[in-house]
Order: C-alpha cells, then sequence, then structure tokens
C-alpha cells in the first residue's frame, strides 16, 4: 500500500490542507526564496553591467538572457545545488551566490565571477527577495481570493436584499433590517480594508553591509550609488527602496500589511460568527452531501463546520500576522538575527488565510436560507414596531410617545398585531394618522434598500 507522505507533515498546512495552499510553495517554501534571491543576484549584476562599471563594459549581453532563464526557469534541481553549496558554507545566501558563479563559470563568464553580490549583505538579498515573494503572493492569490469572496458575497446580498429579517442588538429583537443589507455590510467592509492593503508599499533594503555603501562607494567614488540603489529596486524588482537604513529593512510597512491582513481576516471571522449564528437560529439550512456525516453519534447532525474552519484558521493567522507585526520593526543596534528566523514564517498566516478563505467561500454556497423561519420570527416580534409608531407620534407632537410605547412594549407579555391595533386606536390622533399607523408592520419597517446591484 502506498502511503500518502502528507501524513507525516507537522503542519496541517503541508498535510491535511496542502491541496489548498500547494499554490503557495511558489512564493513562501526555501525553493522559492531560493529562486527570488537568484532573481535579485542577476537582475543586480545585470544593472551593474548597465551602469555600466569599467571591468563589466565589454560584459556580452545576449547572455543577459542567460542569466535571467536561471530564475525564470529556476527549478528543485537547482535548489538543491545551493543547499549543496550550503552544506559547505553553511551560509544560504553565499551558496546562492557560488550557484550563480558556477553557471557563469559554465558559460565562459569567468573574467566577470566577482561582480556578482558586488558590494552587497546577505540582507541586500534578504530584505528584497522577501518582499518581492510576498507581493507576488498577495497580488497573485490572496487579493484574488478576498475580491472573489467579495463578489460572492454581494451576488448573495442582491439575490436577498428584499428578504425582511428581524434584527438584533445584545442578542435582542431590534428594528428589522434586510438579510441582503446584513451580508452588503461585509462586502463593503472587505472592500474598504483590500483597498488599503493594496496601497501599502511593499519596501526593501538596499545599501550594503550597514546601509551606506560604503564597499560600492570605496570601490568607485565617482558612481551616485543612492540613484543606482533607487532605480533598481523601485524599477527593475518594482519594490520601494528604503532610503535610510541600518543592515536591515525598517519592516515598517511589511507590519502594516500583516495588520491589514489581520483585520481582513477579522472581517471574515465576523461573518463567520454571524452565519454560523443565523444556522443555529434556523434561518439557513445546509445542502447535504451525500455520505457526509455531521457527527459520530448523531445522525441528523448537519454541522457549520466550513465556517468554524475558517475562524479557527484566522484565529491561527491573526496570532502569526500579530508577532511579525509587533516583532519585525524591532532590532537591536544595526542589526540583529532575530528577524532572518521569523520571516521564513511569513507564508504560514498566509496559507492559513487562504484555508480560511476557501472554507468561508465553500459554506457560503452551501446555504439555504429558510424563508419561513425567518418570516415567522418577524411576525412574533411585532413589538419592533413601536420606534416606528413613537416617531411619527413625535412628528405630530404627540406627547411622551415614547413613554407611552415603553409602558406598552417593555414587559413580558407577548406583542401582536392585534395589541399594537387596539393601542393605536386608543391614541387621541386624527383617523388619517391611525390609518398611516396601521400600515406599519414588521414586515415592511425595514428603511432604505442599501443593497447595491
Amino acid at each position: 500500500m502506498e502511503i500518502n507522505h502528507s501524513l507525516l507533515a507537522i503542519s496541517p498546512i503541508d498535510g491535511r490542507y496542502a491541496g489548498k495552499t500547494k499554490q503557495l510553495a511558489d512564493y513562501f517554501s526555501e525553493y522559492a526564496l531560493f529562486k527570488y534571491r537568484v532573481w535579485v543576484e542577476v537582475e543586480y549584476f545585470i544593472a551593474l553591467c548597465e551602469l555600466p562599471l569599467p571591468q563589466l563594459k565589454n560584459f556580452p549581453k545576449d547572455q543577459y538572457e542567460t542569466l535571467r532563464n536561471l530564475y525564470r526557469n529556476f527549478n528543485p534541481q537547482d535548489a538543491q545545488k545551493i543547499k549543496d553549496h550550503e552544506a559547505i558554507t553553511n551560509h544560504d545566501v553565499k551558496a546562492t551566490e557560488y550557484f550563480i558563479k558556477d553557471v557563469m563559470e559554465k558559460e565562459g563568464l569567468g573574467d566577470y565571477l566577482e561582480f556578482v553580490h558586488f558590494g552587497l549583505t546577505s540582507q541586500d538579498i534578504n530584505n528584497t527577495a522577501v518582499p518581492m515573494s510576498l507581493m507576488h503572493a498577495l497580488q497573485e492569490e490572496t487579493i484574488p481570493q478576498f475580491e472573489e469572496l467579495i463578489e460572492q458575497i454581494d451576488e448573495l446580498a442582491s439575490k436577498w436584499k428584499n428578504i425582511p429579517m428581524l434584527a438584533r442588538t445584545h442578542g435582542q429583537p431590534a428594528s428589522p433590517t434586510n438579510l441582503g443589507k446584513e451580508l452588503q455590510v461585509f462586502s463593503e467592509r472587505l472592500t474598504i480594508q483590500l483597498n488599503q492593503l493594496k496601497n501599502i508599499p511593499f519596501s526593501a533594503k538596499f545599501g550594503g553591509a550597514t546601509g551606506n555603501f560604503n564597499a560600492h562607494q570605496v570601490a568607485y567614488p565617482q558612481t551616485d550609488w543612492v540613484a543606482f540603489a533607487n532605480k533598481f529596486v523601485n524599477e527593475s524588482l518594482g519594490l520601494n527602496r528604503s532610503q535610510t537604513t541600518t543592515q536591515i529593512e525598517h519592516y515598517d510597512n511589511l507590519a502594516a500589511t500583516f495588520d491589514a491582513l489581520k483585520r481582513l481576516n477579522n472581517i471574515v471571522l465576523d461573518l463567520d460568527r454571524d452565519i454560523w449564528t443565523y444556522i443555529s437560529m434556523d434561518y439557513f439550512k445546509q445542502k447535504i452531501k451525500k455520505g457526509e456525516v455531521g457527527s459520530s453519534a448523531m445522525p441528523h447532525k448537519v454541522n457549520p463546520i466550513d465556517f468554524e474552519n475558517s475562524e479557527g484558521n484566522i484565529g491561527i493567522a491573526n496570532a502569526i500576522y500579530e508577532h511579525l507585526a509587533a516583532k519585525l520593526p524591532v532590532s537591536r543596534l544595526q542589526r540583529d538575527l532575530t528577524d532572518s528566523t521569523v520571516l521564513r514564517n511569513v507564508g504560514v498566516p498566509v496559507a492559513h488565510t487562504a484555508i480560511a478563505l476557501k472554507a468561508t467561500a465553500k459554506g457560503l454556497s452551501k446555504l439555504v436560507i429558510n424563508e419561513e423561519k425567518i418570516a415567522a420570527d418577524l411576525e412574533q416580534n411585532w413589538a419592533v414596531v413601536a420606534e416606528a409608531i413613537q416617531t411619527i407620534l413625535r412628528r405630530e407632537q404627540f406627547p411622551k410617545p415614547y413613554e407611552a410605547l415603553k409602558d406598552l412594549t417593555r414587559k413580558n407579555s407577548v406583542i401582536t398585531s392585534e395589541s399594537i391595533r387596539q393601542f393605536i386606536e386608543t391614541l387621541d390622533v386624527s383617523d388619517d394618522v391611525k390609518k398611516e399607523l396601521k400600515t406599519i408592520t414588521p414586515q415592511n419597517y425595514t428603511g432604505v434598500n442599501l443593497v447595491k446591484k
């Protein structure tokens, strides 16, 4: 019998949920980190050739594509070559440098080897490679996933925009609303926060050992290295270069990104809990899949497990986002190594976020509205029209209308359509106003329909 190797994974990201997160390996695995480091090293070498430095003026430009293919066609075998170098160097960035030099040597480019990683420290590579990988992951995977969820919520909001529903504040019956609008609350919140996430720059450090271009300046004092680095980082890599740094990036914008992702997750968690509650109130049924069970002991159960799964994964993701945002901007003097090991976990909360979003989307797709239950709750709570009646009475300058309605409704007996009608008849107002008041029901006292579609 062939064993599924995911059974041996320590993390459920690479085990139970591997099918939901495998696309993120292109951005956050060690293989991916090697690829992005090669990407930065290659583009930096090409930028030096284009500067040009005197010693690189004869570098054959037709070899640019050969070098770029190192990251474009990067594969696990290439990653293993870097690991083999690392076994000797005990330094993975230096191992990346040697990997590139090996290829250049084979291509007859031995005269130019020492300009690979020229004047740099490992953090010039790490603090560009990591934000690049995160930027691409968010742009190509995470943000589209949030956008798809927003679209799904909007479709349900439009579908149910005319379903009146009893609202509950503090868990108690409150002025009616409509189901579609309550869903649109979440799509609007997600859209606002997603736009804020999109506007946070992906910053990078690139300036030599302690950020001052010491090695560059001593070798080529006539070169404007700040202008060179700005152009390289901003244009070649698509990042924003931090101008004054220590040996490492500030990570302040990275912290802002994690905080923004945490806020987005919290909105999804809020949605999960609301839908879970509506299911428990029987406002929604769930589509049943043949063969599935909801309990090992109770055959009748159809549990809201997708929303619970989402909530649990969001909890883990947000705990890690919070640590990343709090820890990364803090480093002793010009640097310590605490950021290095932490950065290797950037993909973990992104993966848990992906699992959560897929679970929420799956849960929403299984919802079956129970209009009878929703309507019955409205009908059993005629007390909620008290606000409407007392507001019209205020308009009519009726004395102490709030107090009159409080005496009627703030008690433990059930308020019905008949008791409301009888109360209206006792009011000292015109017949036209009484007629107007009698048209108000829990079903139509829903205010402005705010659903956009």
